[in-house]
């Protein structure tokens, strides 16, 4: 879920890039799109009123989205791309206005590359409660303040009710696949249970049928650090009088994060015990270059997420269970008609291998029978997000099928 994956990052540009942060000044409350910023390549689409799974209502809701490619007459040709935790509409294409980092998955997507663009019409929205463009806790409610903390609890199927509504507002009727990988992935399996007859294939890459206890746990440190930042103030900090946000809370979280994202063996290969100075940590006046790297990581962070919104979809996600409501796990999958991948990852030490290997087994139209496809990366969750080649060949198979 660490969309910006930063495979190339050495100590020396760590160091320069976070003296540019520094000097770019204090970062802003939230790093959310608002209106009145640049739009660059979204587009927006108005759903409406969102009936959600607590029995409350989300009014007014819209949805921003990117396209590529050309839909075709028959309109058979469309593949739904959903993003991580961290991610958004932006998949392919360089930072501009609008678009504080380039695309997350520039390697996948694209004219000729696996998810083909000359031939495929390629949708990816940012999801509700997302925080460049969707509805979510920076967009203003019917009273016309930052819905905050009083935007409605979302569940990973209200947010794909909210995604169905956006593809009937479209005009699609039946996608060719539907793809997403970590949180995304959830939203993938919810789609061909809660609408088999508009999904022909399924990527699910990186994500179990169900949240784990421990996988909660782990987001409910990341969860603590934002609301127990003085900036956060219950969630009510867009217009803050002295402009602090809970910056730190959320650079702090979004450090936890990543080392769950990334592996012990590639920390220590990457890093070692070097430092970012002529100082040595060990005399109190230097830091280590792993510290520095994460500092670097939270802080950009910052600049372009927002806090209530990671608390609004790491809530999401520990909603996710395929079985709640239907039996079973076993029983749900069962159900599904789409052509599946799935994909894990042997390093993944966020969502094991085994919650792959449980979603394959219970699928009964998989493409690589009822085992899933595994990826051996040292980059752990993160790799299907770099492991481009492995990836990408995985996915012709699933879009030959």
């Amino acid at each position: 879920m660490d969309w910006q994956t930063t495979t190339d990052v050495v100590p020396a540009s760590i160091v320069s890039d976070a003296r540019a942060l520094t000097m770019a000044g204090r970062a802003p409350a939230t790093g959310a799109w608002r209106e009145g910023d640049p739009v660059g390549e979204r587009r927006f689409v108005n759903i409406g009123d969102v009936p959600l799974e607590s029995g409350q209502t989300l009014p007014g809701a819209r949805i921003a989205y990117e396209q590529w490619g050309t839909l075709s007459p028959r309109g058979d040709n469309a593949i739904l791309v959903l993003h991580a935790l961290t991610g958004d509409s932006h998949v392919i294409g360089s930072a501009r206005p609008g678009h504080p980092s380039s695309g997350w998955w520039p390697g996948v997507v694209g004219p000729g590359l696996p998810i083909d663009t000359d031939r495929y019409f390629v949708v990816a929205p940012n999801v509700l409660g997302g925080c460049q463009g969707s509805t979510g806790p920076a967009s203003l409610a019917p009273d016309g303040v930052e819905w905050g903390a009083r935007l409605p609890f979302l569940t990973i199927r209200d947010q794909v009710r909210a995604q169905l509504a956006f593809a009937e507002r479209l005009g699609i009727e039946r996608f060719a696949a539907v793809v997403g990988g970590s949180m995304g992935a959830m939203h993938v399996l919810e789609w061909a249970i809660m609408a088999p007859e508009a999904v022909e294939r399924i990527a699910v890459l990186a994500a179990p049928s169900a949240t784990t206890a421990d996988q909660m746990a782990l987001n409910s440190v990341q969860l603590e650090a934002i609301r127990s930042d003085p900036g956060f103030r219950g969630g009510d900090y867009y217009d803050a009088p002295d402009g602090e946000g809970p910056t730190r809370g959320l650079s702090l979280a979004r450090r936890m994060a990543m080392l769950n994202y990334r592996t012990a063996a590639e920390l220590n290969a990457r890093f070692e015990r070097s430092w970012q100075s002529g100082l040595d940590p060990l005399g109190g006046g230097g830091r280590f270059a792993v510290e520095s790297y994460l500092d670097f990581h939270g802080n950009k962070f910052t600049r372009r997420f927002d806090a209530n919104s990671y608390l609004v979809l790491t809530e999401a996600m520990n909603s996710h269970d395929v079985g709640r409501g239907r039996g079973s796990v076993a029983a749900a999958l069962g159900e599904v008609t789409a052509a599946s991948l799935v994909l894990g990852i042997d390093s993944d030490r966020y969502f094991s291998l085994e919650g792959q290997v449980e979603v394959a087994a219970a699928l009964r139209h998989s493409v690589h029978g009822s085992d899933p496809v595994v990826l051996h990366s040292e980059y752990g969750h993160d790799a299907f997000l770099i492991e481009h080649a492995a990836v990408g060949a995985a996915l012709r198979t699933l879009l030959a099928a």
